[in-house]
């Protein structure tokens, strides 16, 4: 198993450092391949630091997040792709590992785990916890969908599927999923496990009109497959975050002993 890590990042000087040294202590060999928006607040300074640890970087303006991924991952040469957002970081120094071991079935074409939303402040302090659970594609039609920062998948799979649909705004990595899973069906395996600290601060969360947007893209995702929701499926899929709320642990500090 061969794995390339795909980060974009713009402008996050405050965090860059962290998910660059996060990976870097995963241990394994890999290909990280950075892709900068055009940052101009020190964001780039930094990533030079560590040029010669990186694979790829570049470094121009794009038309968002997901235009910068699928730069990333037509660059990407490895077998297994995954992506960590530049304010985000792996649980622990074990996660990449046990992504590798998932794959050596090459049967299986994609994996997810659970995630931790944390303060963006206080990286300590669990907001949400989002325990995702076994796959089964009827959970998809009632609103529910693996966290996409734990969702690594075959370089094979996103060269016969296609990358992501800039058109569709924040629910890009929803309709990527959608296509993947429940359209060409490929194979999942879930890793019971938290694998990624988010930080809290969303896009799509950001305001109501925002929201409201997000719900249209979502909707759009289901279209664009031709695949059609059940009329409740876009209603439950903001309610599951209230239970990601109730299963946030009471205490932290036994998270971020490791």
């Amino acid at each position: 198993m061969t794995l390339s890590i795909v980060t974009t990042v713009l402008n996050r000087v405050s965090t860059i450092r962290y998910c660059i040294e996060n990976v870097i202590n995963q241990g394994v060999e890999l290909e990280h391949i950075i892709v900068d928006g055009g940052s101009t607040d020190g964001t780039l300074e930094i990533i030079n630091e560590y040029n010669s640890y990186f694979s790829k970087i570049i470094s121009e303006p794009d038309e968002g997040i997901y235009d910068g991924l699928n730069k990333g991952l037509k660059l990407a040469s490895r077998d297994i792709i995954g992506i960590l957002n530049s304010d985000d970081e792996y649980f622990d120094s074990n996660v990449l590992s046990k992504v590798g071991t998932v794959f050596d079935n090459n049967k299986i074409d994609s994996c997810y785990g659970d995630l931790v939303y944390i303060d963006k402040d206080n990286p300590k302090k669990i907001v949400r916890y989002w325990k995702a659970g076994d796959y089964n594609s009827q959970k998809v039609y009632w609103g529910w969908m693996p966290p996409h920062p734990t969702f690594f998948v075959r370089k094979r799979v996103y060269d016969t599927y296609g990358c992501f649909n800039i058109n569709l705004g924040s629910a890009a990595d929803y309709e990527l999923m959608i296509r993947f899973l429940l359209k060409h069906k490929i194979s999942v395996a879930y890793i019971p496990e938290i694998l990624v600290k988010m930080r809290t601060g969303g896009e799509s969360n950001f305001s109501i009109k925002n929201r409201i947007l997000a719900n249209l893209n979502d909707r759009m995702a289901w279209k664009v497959n031709r695949l059609t929701p059940y009329p409740w499926t876009m209603f439950f899929k903001p309610l599951r975050k209230f239970d990601q709320y109730l299963k946030r642990p009471k205490s932290h500090d036994h998270f971020f002993s490791i």
